[in-house]
């Protein structure tokens, strides 16, 4: 290839890699534009060269009942969080149904994702250069008459977080190729940097309110309407929607990952919420926190399945670990905040995962089988009582009681998220059969759509592969195209006999589609290809799906990621998950510093309950 061919391929971009540079470029000068005039419009605002920015924060709470420099940016928050989500959720569905982008713009999720973040940045922004006084005892000095209130400067730190992680993204598909997984590294900046920055947005909303209210009484709550209710309610359910994202592989039914990781997942967001929220707001709060959450999630799901006729996700619906935080409140343990948490942790990962279960084996692709249980709850367990201790925290903050000593907060913080570790290294661990077969005998049939279909019948060699009661052996078929089927298919094989197994119903082998057998057995995770597409933008060949075949089973990654770069280092993936969990582990820090400087700032004796409604 010569010099011109070569700079015409970078220019262009690779398919499996990053974006054209002409896209690169492109969005990065409108980045750069968009940028200077926020900034611009700031600082006029500090230098009170315009009214129109005050003006409209004023008019906003007013209705609200909240100061400016909270109500504002709330309002943009949620407008922001919401459209970034559904981004989020139909820019998944694409992947599975069509497959990778040629481009961030050929993408239509992507716009959304990006408005979303970049606004979650603006509205953290709003809030810190709104003020023109000193916003609450808590606001940070940023010069001699400027203050900054902590929520603010937490949610644009989560904002740009989360934003940080666009192009990275490009830049790691440049080195590694794309890894279509919602796990990768840099697609948790964004996941993360997004959910997470819901708490900031409740951080603001109590220093509005401690600002507004400051003059009570002890014991006095403030009357607030039915709206800013519902604002604190949808605050709630945002942290627990924004907690649920890391399980939409499994909402979709193409984990990538093993199956012990769901009820963990499950478990962590449903603890920190859920009593943050039962604490907070009350009786019932857990409860309607769990349901405004199903009507988000649902909303979503409805405009990207039904209506953009994109592949259909299901999500947990949280009621049965609600009812458990809603009983255990009842207690006398209620008195006592972080053992509240713990003690609610407990009852979640256990009896409100059962609960949980009765819907996810009703409805999910992929139910829990009897076998994964003693793992998970190891898993899920621990996971869960150091949540609901900082969910407990969190509930502390948000009515003004003290924190426990710093030793106490700070290390149940660090065990949380020691806990969490642990879990994911265990559930990361999976095996692949060393040199077992499986021969596949295809029959054609008729499809319910164009192009070519079989069943399958399968013997694995030899018959002691997998044990027998696998957590699944399946066919899943994706990246066939949103006209057809909605470009995914997955069928449970029937097993007839040791290490046999049949189809259920015709599977697509033709045109777009990837096919394959996947097999998750305890540890063991793996998969046999049956029919995959020739891919001539990443260099492969067609895997044709012949009426009889024999092929090893390999590790699923090497067929669910086709276009990952297997030639990279082990050594520099690593280096680069270490810097992505750093930058984490510091927003995760970040956000542990806003709480305890707004709850170190509660004037004295503020042990005192300040629930919004006065509830118990």
């Amino acid at each position: 290839m010569t010099s011109s061919q070569d700079a015409s391929v970078l220019a262009q971009g690779s398919e499996g890699g990053g974006a054209a540079l002409s896209q690169v470029i492109g969005l990065s000068a409108v980045a750069l534009v968009v940028m200077l005039v926020v900034l611009w419009i700031g600082y006029m605002h500090r230098e009170r060269k315009i009214t129109w920015l005050n003006s409209i924060a004023e008019w906003t709470g007013r209705r609200f009942t909240r100061p400016p420099w909270v109500a504002l940016p709330i309002t943009i928050f949620i407008s922001a969080i919401c459209c970034a989500l559904f981004g989020f959720i139909w820019d998944v569905s694409l992947h599975i149904g069509k497959g990778r982008d040629p481009g961030p713009l050929a993408n239509p999720a992507h716009y959304f994702i990006v408005i979303g973040l970049f606004f979650v940045f603006v509205a953290g922004c709003t809030a810190i250069v709104l003020p023109y006084d000193k916003p609450g005892p808590a606001a940070v000095r940023i010069t001699d008459n400027w203050y900054a209130p902590v929520g603010g400067i937490v949610m644009a730190g989560c904002g740009l977080y989360a934003l940080t992680g666009f192009p990275l993204d490009d830049v790691w598909h440049r080195i590694f190729g794309q890894d279509v997984t919602l796990w990768g590294p840099t697609h948790l900046m964004m996941i993360g940097g997004a959910g997470f920055s819901t708490l900031s947005a409740l951080f603001l909303e109590h220093e509005g309110r401690k600002a507004d209210h400051g003059g009570l009484e002890e014991g006095a709550a403030p009357q607030d309407g039915i709206g800013l209710k519902f604002v604190q309610y949808l605050g709630l359910a945002g942290v627990l929607v924004g907690l649920s994202v890391y399980q939409i592989e499994f909402d979709f039914g193409v984990p990538q990952f093993r199956q012990v990781f769901q009820p963990m997942l499950i478990a962590a967001a449903a603890s920190l919420a859920l009593v943050a929220a039962r604490m907070f707001m009350g009786r019932g709060a857990a409860l309607i926190a769990a349901v405004i959450a199903i009507g988000l999630r649902g909303i979503v799901a409805f405009l990207v399945a039904p209506v953009l006729d994109a592949p259909v996700n299901w999500f947990a619906l949280y009621l049965g670990p609600a009812v458990i935080v809603e009983l255990l409140a009842l207690t006398p343990l209620f008195t006592r905040p972080v053992v509240f948490g713990l003690v609610s942790g407990l009852g979640i990962g256990t009896v409100g995962l059962w609960l949980e279960s009765l819907w996810v084996n009703a409805v999910y692709p992929y139910p829990w089988p009897a076998s994964i249980w003693p793992e998970a709850l190891a898993m899920a367990v621990p996971v869960a009582v150091f949540a609901g201790g900082c969910g407990a925290m969190v509930g502390m903050v948000l009515t003004g009681q003290r924190l426990p000593r710093r030793a106490i907060s700070v290390g149940l913080v660090v065990l949380t998220v020691l806990a969490i570790g642990g879990a994911t290294a265990n559930g990361l661990r999976y095996s692949v059969p060393a040199s077992e077969t499986a021969t596949f005998a295809l029959t054609e049939a008729a499809g319910p759509g164009p192009g070519r279909f079989v069943t399958a019948d399968v013997r694995f060699n030899p018959p002691t592969v997998i044990s027998e009661d696998p957590n699944w052996v399946s066919v899943l078929a994706w990246q066939g195209g949103l006209t057809n089927e909605r470009g995914q298919f997955v069928d449970h094989l029937r097993k007839v006999g040791p290490g046999h197994y049949r189809s259920t119903k015709p599977m697509p082998v033709s045109g777009n589609w990837k096919t394959l057998m996947r097999v998750h057995d305890g540890t063991t995770m793996t998969a046999v290809p049956i029919y995959l597409a020739a891919d001539p933008g990443i260099g492969v060949k067609e895997v044709p799906a012949d009426a009889q075949f024999t092929r090893p089973f390999v590790s699923e990654i090497t067929i669910l990621q086709r276009e990952r770069s297997p030639d990279i280092p082990a050594s520099l993936w690593l280096i680069g998950c270490i810097v992505v969990l750093v930058c984490t582990l510091a927003m995760i820090a970040g956000i542990s510093w806003g709480a305890g400087r707004i709850n170190n700032h509660e004037p004295s004796g503020s042990e005192t309950e300040l629930q919004p409604s006065g509830q118990s």
